[in-house]
C-alpha cells in the first residue's frame, strides 16, 4: 500500500490514495462521520480494507460514484465490517432488486461481490462526510446512476469516472441508448459551471489546471456525440484493456474465442454493422498496433500500468446468483 501523500492544495482532513488500475482511486475523510468513497476492485478488498484500519481504523460510510467493479469491488469487505454503501438512487435500486445486469459485473465479465446499499443519493442531496457536507451532483452517461460529489467550502469536486486528466469516461450505446454521449456531456457541462479549485478523478493524476481540463472533456465528450461510430470503440478498447488487467493476460490464442463469448463484444459489432468475429479481430490487431496491448511469450496483455490480481480473488457469483438483499434495518 502506498498512498499518495496530500498534495498541497488538499484539506488535512482528506486523504487520497491514488491507485494504478485495475482499481478506481480512493478517497478517505476522517472526523466524526469517517467516509470512504469508492473501494477499489474485489481481488485488492484485502488491501482496501487493511488501508482503512491503519488510516482511520473504520469508516462508517462508503459512498460510490458507481458500480463499476474497480469501484465497488471492497464494498462487500467493508459492509461486513460495519460500514453503510451508499450509491446513486438508480443504481441502488437495481441492487435492492437483485437485478441480473447490477454493476454490469456479468455483461462485462467483470466480477463484483454481492453487498447491499443502505442509502440511495438524489441530486441536491447533502451528505456529512467526515467532518464537511458534500453535494450530490447526478452526472448520468458513464452509467445511468453515476454522480459527482462537491464540497463548496474548499471547492472540491470527486468526479469519479465522468472526466480525468487525460480522458472522459466510456458510453455505453447498447446499454444505455444512442443519447448516452449526449447524456455524459451534459454532465460534463454542469461540472464545469461548478468551476471548482480541485478536481479528484477516479483515474489519473489531480488535474494542475482544472479549468483547462475541464474544458478537454468537454472537446472529447463532444466526439463521442459526434462520431458514435468512435464511441463504440473507444469503449471496447477500454474495456478489451481491463479484461486483460484482471486476469494476468490471455493467451494470444484463446483472445478471439474469449471476445466471441462476450455480450459486450456483440452488442458493439452489432452497432457497427459487423459480426463479432470481424470485430474482435479487428479490435486485438488495432490494439496490437497502437501499443495499448502486448504479444510476450504468447499472452497478450495491457500495456498501461496495472497492479496484479491474483485469481482466486475473483471467485465470486454474477449477480444474478447472489443472495436475497436484506432489508434495512435487519
Amino acid at each position: 500500500m502506498n498512498p499518495r501523500p496530500a498534495a498541497p492544495d488538499l484539506p488535512a482532513w482528506l486523504t487520497w490514495w491514488q491507485r494504478p488500475f485495475p482499481d478506481a482511486h480512493t478517497l478517505l475523510l476522517t472526523g466524526r462521520r469517517p467516509a470512504l468513497i469508492d473501494t477499489g476492485f474485489v481481488g485488492h478488498a484485502e488491501e482496501t480494507a487493511a488501508w482503512v484500519r491503519a488510516t482511520a481504523g473504520h469508516v462508517d460510510l462508503v459512498v460510490n460514484t458507481h458500480w463499476h467493479s474497480d469501484h465497488v469491488g471492497g464494498n462487500a469487505l467493508l459492509q461486513a465490517h460495519g460500514a453503510g454503501i451508499a450509491a446513486g438512487a438508480p443504481e441502488a435500486e437495481a441492487i435492492a432488486r437483485r437485478d441480473p445486469g447490477c454493476c454490469s459485473a456479468e455483461y462485462l465479465d467483470q466480477p463484483v461481490p454481492p453487498y447491499t446499499v443502505d442509502l440511495a443519493l438524489d441530486d441536491g442531496q447533502v451528505l456529512r462526510l467526515g467532518d464537511t457536507d458534500w453535494e450530490v451532483v447526478r452526472t448520468p452517461g458513464h452509467t445511468p446512476g453515476h454522480l459527482a460529489l462537491w464540497e463548496p467550502e474548499e471547492r472540491l469536486l470527486v468526479v469519479g469516472d465522468a472526466l480525468s486528466d487525460y480522458d472522459v469516461g466510456w458510453v455505453n450505446l447498447a446499454l444505455d441508448g444512442p443519447g448516452a454521449a449526449g447524456t455524459a456531456l451534459a454532465s460534463l457541462k454542469r461540472l464545469a459551471d461548478l468551476a471548482p479549485r480541485v478536481i479528484l478523478p477516479s483515474h489519473g493524476p489531480i488535474p494542475a489546471d482544472p479549468g483547462a481540463t475541464l474544458a478537454a472533456a468537454l472537446r472529447r465528450a463532444q466526439r463521442l456525440v459526434d462520431d458514435p461510430d468512435g464511441a463504440v470503440w473507444y469503449g471496447a478498447r477500454r474495456i478489451l484493456a481491463f479484461a486483460l488487467m484482471i486476469r494476468g493476460g490471455v493467451p494470444a490464442d484463446g483472445i478471439e474465442p474469449y471476445l466471441h463469448a462476450r455480450a459486450w463484444l456483440t452488442d458493439a459489432a452489432g452497432l457497427l454493422g459487423r459480426t463479432p468475429e470481424d470485430l474482435a479481430e479487428e479490435l486485438v490487431t488495432t490494439m496490437l498496433r497502437s501499443g495499448a496491448i502486448v504479444l510476450r511469450d504468447g499472452r497478450l496483455y495491457a500495456a498501461a500500468e496495472h497492479a496484479p490480481v491474483t485469481a482466486d480473488t475473483m471467485r465470486v457469483p454474477y449477480p444474478r446468483a447472489w443472495p436475497e438483499a436484506a432489508s434495512p434495518g435487519t
